[in-house]
């Protein structure tokens, strides 16, 4: 990944505002900022979240609250606890996440 055309700057997550994403369970709440093609969010999951879909899309994702528990298609699970990470590239593995007690993640994709 090149990043470019990015000057130095902060960002204050609180003052991002919140988009609300429902799931088949529980609700997203994502915090987003865009970089040219990069895009990164701040997301919260409420506890009983369940995605409404197999996501293609590749992320580099940081667990920084709660339980993630992401399933991939060919039936594997992962539990990630806060300080864990994943990644995955665009169209290789389909997943998706849920979370019993609720999830908040910082995401780069």
């Amino acid at each position: 990944m090149q990043l470019s055309d990015i000057p130095f700057g902060t960002t204050d997550w609180s003052a991002v505002e919140p988009t609300e994403h429902p799931g088949e369970t529980g609700v997203a709440y994502w915090r987003t900022r865009q970089f040219g093609a990069l895009r990164v969010r701040m997301v919260e999951y409420s506890p009983g979240y369940l995605a409404d879909h197999w996501c293609v899309k590749g992320h580099i994702l940081l667990c920084l609250e709660g339980e993630l528990h992401t399933e991939l298609k060919d039936g594997r699970h992962f539990l990630l606890k806060p300080g864990m990470s994943y990644q995955v590239a665009d169209n290789a593995e389909p997943h998706r996440s849920f979370t019993p007690m609720g999830a908040k993640l910082f995401v780069l994709d």
